[in-house]
């Protein structure tokens, strides 16, 4: 077994990376980090659990311990939940320390070393970390993207090999999104807010990245603009995207781009049977509420595609766009021999 540790474990992404690891078959989850006020105290004791999977009593008597490079630098893996202001540092000691950090934070996505990894969309990305040990880092980071920008990558990804020449979105996006204490109640129900703040900026940005052709020394980054509108909606859990893309394509090759598509790889323990699923023939779907769970929350969904090229995509923003996606993105490094 691999003995990893979750950065920030009692916060919303937090609390799904520890569903999501405590009976995981490869890895065995022994350091659960927060703040100094619950360091040193039971993890079912501080924890506020408020996902809807049952809470995980195999963790419930493990100690909290604080947010140190020294709490972690005996394990092969930590995932990190913590803010970006917090992670920029303490990532970069973790991972100079000789520990593998799999980030959901923003922090290092950008970094020219560092992979911007979709397990199953840019798998050869990971070639990256080889260029962190060259320059003396025992370690390395591995980052998984913003949420949104996962669902769009995963649903741009088919279309690639047409040459995608524009694509623009706009987004209805969860407030489980902005961590349980993010949007007040009052403030978001009965309402829409068309502004989340920094958001639109990486979703402009990192597609490029993930979507650009690493040749072995740097990533060199795909050209087509992205525009992008983001909005924060009513909704639990789930980030629904409405996508219009400029590519070489007539409709029927895009939808047969699209059911054709399949991951490079298969049997990865957090990996769903589909990486995308295709509504063919049901006008009204992906639907936030009946869909996000699909492949237990790792699937993105696509419907709607239309003449355009236009289509509706929708998944689980704090599973696939999230703590699922970094989990796999480990996975992935065992697969390759870097764990």
């Amino acid at each position: 077994m691999i003995n990893v540790g979750v950065l920030g474990a009692t916060g919303a992404v937090g609390q799904r990376f520890v569903q999501l690891l405590a009976n995981h078959p490869w890895f065995h989850l022994t350091t659960l980090t927060a703040s100094e006020r619950s360091a040193g105290k039971p993890y079912g004791r501080v924890v506020n659990w408020r996902l809807d999977a049952p809470f995980p009593e195999a963790v419930a008597d493990s100690v909290v311990s604080p947010t140190t490079v020294e709490a972690v630098k005996d394990l092969d893996i930590v995932f990190s939940a913590l803010p970006a202001d917090i992670a920029k540092p303490l990532e970069s000691e973790i991972a100079d320390a000789g520990v593998i950090v799999c980030s959901n934070a923003s922090s290092h996505r950008m970094d020219p070393t560092v992979p911007l990894l979709i397990a199953e969309i840019n798998p050869d990305h990971i070639g990256l970390i080889d260029l962190q040990h060259d320059r003396g880092r025992d370690g390395c980071i591995v980052t998984n993207p913003n949420c949104s920008t996962i669902m769009l990558t995963c649903s741009l990804a088919p279309l690639m090999t047409h040459g995608v020449r524009d694509v623009k979105v706009a987004t209805l996006q969860a407030i489980s999104g902005a961590g349980f204490e993010g949007i007040p109640g009052m403030a978001i129900y009965d309402n829409v807010i068309p502004y989340i703040g920094s958001e639109e900026e990486k979703m402009e940005a990192e597609p490029k990245k993930i979507l650009g052709t690493f040749n072995g020394a740097e990533i060199i980054p795909a050209t087509f603009p992205i525009s992008a509108s983001c909005n924060r909606v009513p909704v639990i859990d789930g980030h629904l995207l409405s996508v219009w893309v400029d590519a070489g394509c007539s409709l029927s090759e895009a939808k047969e781009a699209f059911k054709s598509w399949r991951a490079p790889f298969t049997g990865l323990p957090t990996q769903p049977k589909e990486t995308l699923h295709i509504f063919e023939e049901q006008p009204d779907r992906p639907q936030t509420r009946l869909d996000r769970n699909r492949g237990d929350g790792m699937t993105v969904s696509v419907g709607r595609i239309r003449e355009g090229i236009r289509y509706t995509a929708m998944g689980h923003n704090t599973i696939r766009g999230a703590a699922g996606s970094s989990v796999l993105n480990a996975e992935l490094l065992k697969t390759k021999g870097y764990i």
